[in-house]
């Protein structure tokens, strides 16, 4: 797994030639000054105030040294365009530049067409990074110790948070006696609508819980619609997606696409769900298609449609759903399922058109590649583009193609 330095190499001359239709501005918590224009490597700006406060324009640039420690919050709150976007990152040599904090969420963008890079925020008040603006692109980006990695808030829209780590967002912001109010333990809080997260490695969102024993999710989304979850790699989180929201609100039309789920926890889950009767229920329209999952803890389930299940609750199609405990509960009608591949006790689920029970015979408990002879090889059903995000996103998580004409394999590896 790359660490926290990982991404320390010919990034950052990259982002200082990108601001060449704009100015370039740096900062260094040792050697700058915040009387200083900020304006080259030897007249930086000292602190995060200062950065913060910058009247950033189209095509600006804003670069952290590396191997600098701040404590406090960076806020990007200027506007940048489609075309000249503006620019966060790093440069010279060494360890990502690392915020850090508990007063306050550590990174906050609040304005709309930012491209953030190659920070990491580390052990603040709630969030790493939170996003409340629109049209930004979060990437190679590291989040630890957090409440939630990467929060997207209800403001937040038409957002992307690719290629990043989110590791070891492992606290509790509530964990108290009061009954069914725990909270936290987040890869990625989803609380805004038509956000993509692609390609990202979200590692130990796994936390103790006095009202749920663990919790914790890889990829939290609550009042959130239209999101795409997709490309990522999950290891070792309580669950990988739970999706609810309050009354009135909605958490409709949610994609999760080509994710491999993997975990050596005692207790885990793939996707929690809910109808009508829950009281964060109905979450409506939820589609997972060609993941990859495997849990061999006793106390696991695949996935949950309770309190009123029903197709326009939950579609599943051309899954691998691997379980040492329960593969699924439906309740109601059940769900809409196809072209899965399940091994475990089936609980109160029953498989739809081609889906089968077999082992899928993974490579290995981490790698969810298939071996030759594999009964998910050609299993899937065939399957159009909007299913996937667009045709962009009709890939497998190594890039491959998948088949739209023939059945497919099932899972998030094409063979």
């Amino acid at each position: 797994m790359a660490g926290p330095q990982a991404g320390t190499g010919r990034a950052a001359p990259d982002l200082e030639r990108s601001g060449a239709a704009g100015k370039v501005f740096y900062v260094d918590p040792r050697e700058g000054d915040d009387e200083a224009p900020g304006t080259s490597p030897g007249k930086a700006w000292r602190s995060l105030e200062r950065a913060s406060s910058a009247r950033l324009r189209p095509g600006d640039t804003l670069l952290l040294k590396r191997g600098g420690k701040w404590k406090g919050t960076l806020t990007l709150k200027g506007k940048g365009t489609s075309a000249r976007p503006i620019t966060v990152g790093a440069y010279g040599k060494g360890a990502r530049p690392k915020i850090s904090g508990r007063e306050d969420d550590c990174v906050v963008v609040t304005g709309s067409y930012w491209r953030v890079s190659e920070l990491r925020a580390s052990d603040c008040g709630w969030a790493g990074f939170r996003v409340d603006g629109r049209h930004n692109d979060l990437w190679d980006l590291y989040a630890d110790r957090n409440v939630t990695g990467v929060w997207i808030s209800e403001r937040g829209g038409r957002n992307v948070l690719r290629n990043s780590q989110m590791v070891g967002n492992d606290r509790m912001s509530v964990d108290d006696p009061e009954p069914d109010n725990d909270s936290g333990a987040f890869g990625v809080l989803l609380n805004g609508d038509d956000n993509r997260v692609v390609g990202n490695l979200i590692v130990g969102s796994y936390a103790a819980s006095q009202d749920y024993v663990t919790d914790g999710a890889a990829v939290e989304i609550y009042d959130g619609d239209r999101n795409i979850v997709a490309h990522n790699v999950a290891r070792d989180n309580e669950t990988f997606t739970e999706l609810g929201h309050r009354p009135g609100a909605t958490s409709d039309g949610n994609l999760f696409a080509n994710n491999v789920v993997t975990s050596s926890r005692k207790r885990g889950s793939f996707l929690i769900t809910r109808g009508a009767g829950h009281i964060v229920g109905p979450v409506r329209g939820t589609v997972a298609v060609h993941n990859s999952v495997y849990l061999p803890a006793r106390e696991t389930i695949g996935f949950s449609c309770a309190d009123g299940c029903s197709t326009k609750v939950l579609r599943l199609r051309n899954n691998i759903v691997k379980i040492g405990g329960t593969v699924g509960f439906e309740d109601g009608s059940g769900i809409d399922d196809a072209g899965g591949v399940y091994d475990g006790k089936l609980g109160e689920f029953k498989p739809g058109h081609r889906s089968i029970r077999a082992d899928p015979r993974f490579v290995s408990r981490r790698d969810l590649r298939l071996r030759e002879g594999s009964p998910a090889i050609g299993q899937g059903v065939p399957l159009g583009a909007s299913w996937y995000g667009g045709a962009s996103m009709a890939h497998d998580v190594a890039g491959r193609a998948i088949r739209r004409s023939k059945n497919p394999d099932a899972g998030a590896y094409q063979y």
